[in-house]
């Protein structure tokens, strides 16, 4: 590193800067230092540099938390209840970019077994559905209420999250789609969907290793990098970028 020269000199431009009284001691300070020292610093760098990067993540995960609703939170708090570091990492509120506008996904969850993109719906009452169906249908207190067939709207999910991690191995992004309220099945419950408590068991049944825990927080990374800022105004676009699809909101 530098020789006790630079470091003076270094002493002396802080002491320009400012006489503050705190800032004369650690001129003071540096002055005093040997090249050996400056591993101190290093270490005083990075403890910063770590503290930093952990209230950047905590922030956002706070940010996220504001735009769950009853079912993501719920399914959040299960989630990161069962499936903790280092080998599940949760995303949640995560909105990415395609060709034709945005998409968003309520969780994803990044492992050593998978990347599970989660879909969450809280209803009540009676659900009639169908696999390849467009629209389901809940009953609720006699009243009908048609929805679009969250398996169908996942797969617009998954193939973003695809198209950012096509390094990983074919089938390890996997859809999946959790009623967390207390709707009831009146049809047969259709592959890949699960209520919460089976959400748990299907990813505790994901054993085989896909890839490393590096490679997990490489994923991680990339999905970080490529997100839309958690915002009000982020929300707003999406869901004008829905309406210039197809009229509603996904």
């Amino acid at each position: 590193m530098g020789s006790a020269l630079g470091l003076g000199e270094l002493a002396q431009g802080i002491s320009v800067v400012s006489y503050d009284t705190v800032v004369e001691r650690l001129s003071a300070l540096l002055r005093d230092w040997k090249q050996d020292d400056w591993a101190v610093l290093y270490i005083l760098l990075a403890l910063a540099t770590g503290f930093v990067i952990g209230r950047y993540c905590a922030s956002r995960a706070s940010r996220a938390s504001e735009f769950q609703n009853r079912g993501e939170a719920l399914l959040s708090h299960v989630a990161r209840t069962n499936f903790g570091p280092p080998d599940y990492h949760l995303m949640n509120h995560v909105t990415l970019e395609l060709n034709d506008g945005t998409t968003q996904v309520d969780h994803i969850l990044v492992s050593r077994f998978g990347v599970f993109v989660i879909e969450t719906k809280h209803y009540k009452g009676w659900i009639f559905a169908g696999a390849k169906q467009a629209n389901w249908t809940q009953v609720l207190f006699k009243r009908r209420f048609k929805f679009q067939n969250p398996i169908l709207q996942n797969m617009r999910h998954v193939r973003a999250v695809q198209g950012l991690l096509d390094f990983l191995p074919p089938g390890a992004v996997k859809s999946v789609v959790v009623f967390s309220g207390d709707a009831e099945f009146k049809t047969e419950t259709p592959q890949g969907v699960f209520s919460l408590s089976r959400f748990v068991e299907y990813v505790r049944e994901q054993t085989v290793e896909v890839m490393s825990l590096n490679r997990v927080q490489f994923c991680v990374g990339r999905l970080e990098t490529a997100r839309l800022a958690i915002s009000g105004r982020t929300d707003i676009e999406h869901v004008q970028s829905l309406e210039r699809r197809h009229g509603r909101a996904t």
